[in-house]
């Protein structure tokens, strides 16, 4: 579930009861939710001070919450995992191939602009840090299951090139590809999308 207020904010954070730590809780949530909200502003690499700022919070209180910057990026990049997962949907094998086609585009292009903000930070800190790396493992990891399910059909019609229609279909739709097509070409999200299409048709009918 999502919270009314920012349909991008998971709202089924567990709680618990005990009034001290369910403070704690609040408090973690809010820097990561400031650390969030700074990234979808466009500000890729917050200082804890900025962070602390934005929350309403003493820098002491951050690192009181998170003993380094990877336990912060850790639960942030937690967030993002289940802010995507939100808006995942299974797409059947069953229906034709056109309309799944359209299906998992269309769910696939609402993912990757929700998650562009993390992906241009996390581009900047990946190398150095593991949180960042597990994340982008994570995220490869959901959407080549994604593929599999969504077009398990043609993959097994593949025979021994089903892995590589799997790997085709992630590099057309990958951020790295979304961004070049957005950043570089500088592509709307109707044209971008269009680029998908077509590079998803070409290798399914192939």
């Amino acid at each position: 579930m999502v919270s009314k207020e920012n349909p991008t904010m998971p709202s089924n954070r567990p709680r618990n009861t005990d009034g001290r730590i369910a403070r704690g809780e609040r408090t973690r949530d809010a820097i990561v939710d400031a650390h969030t909200e700074l990234l979808r502003e466009g500000v890729l690499k917050p200082t804890a001070k900025v962070i602390a700022e934005r929350a309403g919070i003493s820098l002491r209180t951050v690192w009181l919450n998170f003993n380094d910057l990877e336990a912060l990026l850790r639960a942030t990049t937690a967030y993002w995992l289940e802010a995507d997962a939100e808006l995942r949907r299974d797409v059947d094998p069953a229906l034709p191939l056109t309309q799944r086609i359209e299906q998992y585009i269309a769910q696939r292009v609402r993912r990757l602009e929700h998650i562009a903000p993390a992906a241009r930070s996390a581009a900047l800190g990946e190398p150095f840090s593991a949180a960042l790396q597990a994340s982008r493992r994570a995220h490869v990891e959901r959407s080549l299951s994604d593929l599999r399910l969504a077009f398990a059909p043609e993959i097994e019609a593949a025979r021994s090139e089903g892995d590589v229609l799997v790997r085709s279909l992630f590099l057309a739709t990958s951020w790295p590809s979304w961004t070049q097509l957005r950043d570089d070409f500088g592509l709307g999200v109707a044209a971008a999308t269009k680029v998908v299409r077509q590079s998803m048709t070409a290798l399914l009918e192939t």
